[in-house]
């Protein structure tokens, strides 16, 4: 018996009953506690109306916060503002998490062929579980409040599938998303067979749900720290229940991105290389942050036209000229929110290379983060600067052709 099972086995060393002991226990209080429930009532009963007067978030974790259009808003506007970086941050999050989805289960079939790493499948498809509950809470929210405030979509979109960039807002073209879509394709493929690219699929989530979880935290804290607690809004309560699933989640990636890979076989050079491609990958989505949004990386020409759209919508009524005026200050010159967006992308960075320095496989374009370190304000504001007068001189045009 002890022959067959050894015979099934040779993608893995010696078990390491201490990890696997770990594994579980994240498992066992992740289902204990479970947010799912909650967050499915939650949705149930969210009513724009109830919370259309609160802030959402911390009052620094709102669009346009720190600009210059902050700076002249009245409170209504700076409300809307809060509300809209809630649904403009979790429309991020749900792209992440429909790609964890269906990652968790192609990772969870190259580990299932292996002996004694059960505990590991039970523990993804339970988080696969939760992103679902997460999902619907966020996306209805999220197209209740553009419903109501602006009567279409800004930052929500209907449900779609795993092979896309995960980033919206992202630095892309048709071409760049064919590419993606095949080397998804290709990785899902790959991680379903092989047990260390399943792994090191968890080292990438890892990397990219660092950032997450520091925002995420203080995104809760605006629910446990309130002092009225009966009072919270719909939504704040959503952001705290995420983030109590979310802190398992982040521990499962650790888990099986640092303790199960030492489980099993090292890794050919192919796999390897494809494991840091994948980091370098999570680099250039993590390369541009924003003038306008804290907290995430996106890139700020694809956010030209939306934040138009946001300023000539009647929340604040601006013609066409007040419009332009406005997003070039708060685009293309520097201001105390263009400050804080940096410095949250270097806390980040910080904790990526703590993080990195724990995986062994690593090259040094990855372990010293050589890629995102080539980014800077000044570079920033210089493609801020190009790619806005492309854009003043495109809306400008379009404005004539529709006056005449």
């Amino acid at each position: 018996m002890d022959l067959i099972k050894e015979s099934f086995q040779s993608s893995a060393k010696k078990i390491d009953s201490t990890s696997m002991k770990r594994i579980e226990l994240n498992h066992t209080r992740n289902r204990i506690q479970d947010n799912s429930p909650e967050l499915d009532r939650l949705a149930l009963n969210f009513n724009y109306s109830d919370c259309r007067h609160q802030y959402w978030n911390p009052e620094q974790f709102s669009f346009f916060w720190g600009t210059p259009l902050w700076d002249q808003s009245s409170q209504h506007q700076r409300t809307i503002l809060n509300q809209l970086y809630w649904v403009a941050y979790y429309s991020q999050i749900i792209s992440a998490e429909i790609a964890t989805i269906f990652f968790n289960q192609t990772s969870a079939a190259g580990l299932y062929g292996i002996e004694d790493f059960r505990s590991v499948c039970d523990t993804l498809d339970l988080e696969s579980a939760q992103e679902r509950a997460h999902i619907h809470a966020f996306k209805t929210v999220n197209e209740a409040f553009e419903e109501e405030v602006f009567g279409k979509r800004i930052f929500s979109y209907p449900m779609r599938g795993p092979y896309v960039d995960t980033m919206i807002n992202a630095n892309t073209s048709r071409s760049k998303e064919f590419w993606r879509g095949l080397q998804l394709k290709g990785f899902a493929v790959m991680s379903s067979s092989r047990a260390f690219l399943g792994c090191q699929y968890f080292t990438v989530r890892g990397l990219r749900t660092l950032n997450g979880k520091i925002v995420q935290h203080k995104l809760s804290q605006f629910h446990s720290n309130n002092p009225q607690k009966d009072n919270s809004s719909i939504p704040s309560l959503i952001s705290y229940h995420h983030f109590l699933d979310e802190s398992f989640h982040f521990n499962s990636s650790l888990l099986i991105s640092v303790e199960v890979l030492k489980m099993l076989a090292p890794p050919t050079p192919f796999e390897s290389w494809i494991a840091n491609r994948g980091i370098e990958g999570s680099q250039k989505d993590h390369f541009n942050f924003s003038s306008v949004m804290t907290g995430l990386f996106w890139y700020d020409p694809a956010l030209f036209q939306k934040s138009y759209d946001i300023l000539r919508s009647p929340v604040f009524a601006m013609n066409h000229q007040e419009a332009v005026t406005m997003l070039e200050a708060c685009f293309t010159t520097e201001h105390e929110g263009l400050h804080q967006s940096a410095l949250s992308r270097q806390v980040a960075m910080e904790s990526y290379l703590d993080y990195l320095n724990k995986i062994p496989y690593l090259n040094k374009t990855n372990l010293g983060l050589s890629i995102m370190s080539k980014n800077s304000i000044q570079k920033h504001l210089e493609q801020n600067r190009k790619c806005f007068r492309e854009f003043k001189n495109k809306i400008n045009k379009s404005q004539l052709l529709y006056a005449n």
